[in-house]
């Protein structure tokens, strides 16, 4: 199965599962780089700039691989931790959370159902806007066979409405 770099465009509004049970997350750890392919770096807390991205991040600043699409939304990227585990665990493949190439590590929240919705992580509002599907890109990256068992489980893109301060710890709630 061949899995494209651009996931299906996020469902409307009508189409979302409402009832889906999303619970209430954690942010376990917050990753950003400066440049395409450059190491992630962890950070206790990060300043997120509405319609912007990160402060530092590579999509914040345009030299992500993929900033030349405009059409993604790349401000902020999730994964839930709980999918790191299932593909150590079903897969015998140890991704760590920079590996995963997103910004912020959950734990306890769908990610998944956050597509459509807003949301909040600690005070600043986000948007999900669709699945963040794995690539070749971050295949070749890591050197790891993630693609096939990371399709749609691979994290969400979102829009960052309000500016604030995103910090390890603070509460992942769904909005609507």
């Amino acid at each position: 199965m061949t899995v494209t770099h651009e996931p299906a465009i996020a469902p409307p509004s009508a189409a979302i599962d409402r009832d889906r049970p999303i619970g209430i997350g954690r942010v376990e750890a917050i990753h950003v780089t400066g440049a395409a392919s450059e190491p992630m770096r962890p950070m206790e807390r990060v300043r997120a700039v509405a319609g912007v991205g990160l402060e530092g991040d590579r999509y914040a600043l345009g030299t992500g691989h993929y900033s030349p699409d405009p059409q993604v939304d790349r401000q902020i990227t999730l994964i839930a931790a709980e999918e790191l585990d299932r593909l150590a665990t079903h897969h015998g493949i140890d991704l760590s959370p920079a590996e995963s190439r997103r910004n912020v590590l959950t734990r306890g929240i769908d990610v998944n159902a956050l597509v459509g919705r807003r949301f909040h992580i600690g005070a600043v509002e986000c948007a999900g806007t669709r699945l963040c599907e794995p690539c070749q890109y971050l295949t070749d990256l890591v050197g790891k066979a993630v693609l096939k068992p990371l399709v749609h489980r691979a994290g969400l893109r979102a829009r960052i409405l309000t500016d604030g301060e995103i910090a390890v710890g603070d509460e992942v709630v769904a909005l609507d």
